[in-house]
């Protein structure tokens, strides 16, 4: 990306007021190739993990937060949310859950199982409850192991958050 593309990037973010620098419209018109069929264009968020470049990786997902992710995401997504060369895995993690995807199960899971060095200092394992959530969220057997397993867990906080969800879960069927 361009250091404008970044700009306008970062002027689509939403401030606590609800209020962007950017209106959605305005970004579409000077960066019209962000966007594919109304949704995060794949080659912004792939260009991102080849190079290993953490800003670009943050202006894709904030791009991917304003216009949606689709489907196509899902393995890049996947892979960034072990790699160790950017500090968005709890956005990274967010996407995911919006995708509601069983192909996300195992990468949602290792999230669990593992913490950023960025995230070293955060005891309430934020991320890992993140993913929990977002497991909660897909309709398929193997994530509902996955919860049953995190419901064994040592770890008092995802086991506390895997019952949850399948508590949630077994409520809704």
């Amino acid at each position: 990306m361009t250091t404008e593309q970044r700009k306008l990037c970062r002027d689509l973010i939403i401030f606590p007021n609800g209020q962007s620098r950017i209106t959605k419209e305005e970004f579409l018109r000077r960066f019209s190739s962000a966007v594919e069929h109304g949704k995060l264009a794949s080659r912004l968020l792939e260009d991102a993990y080849r190079t290993q470049d953490g800003e670009d990786l943050e202006c894709a997902l904030t791009i991917g937060f304003a216009f949606g992710f689709a489907p196509e995401h899902t393995k890049t997504l996947c892979c960034l949310v072990e790699a160790d060369w950017h500090v968005r895995h709890e956005d990274v993690i967010s996407a995911l859950d919006k995708l509601h995807s069983p192909e996300t199960v195992e990468a949602l899971f290792r999230a669990t199982q593992w913490i950023p060095k960025s995230l070293e200092y955060d005891d309430s394992r934020a991320l890992a409850v993140k993913a929990i959530w977002a497991l909660g969220k897909i309709p398929d057997t193997k994530a509902e192991t996955k919860l049953e397993a995190l419901a064994r867990s040592e770890n008092a906080i995802l086991q506390k958050n895997a019952v949850e969800q399948l508590k949630r879960r077994h409520a809704a069927t």
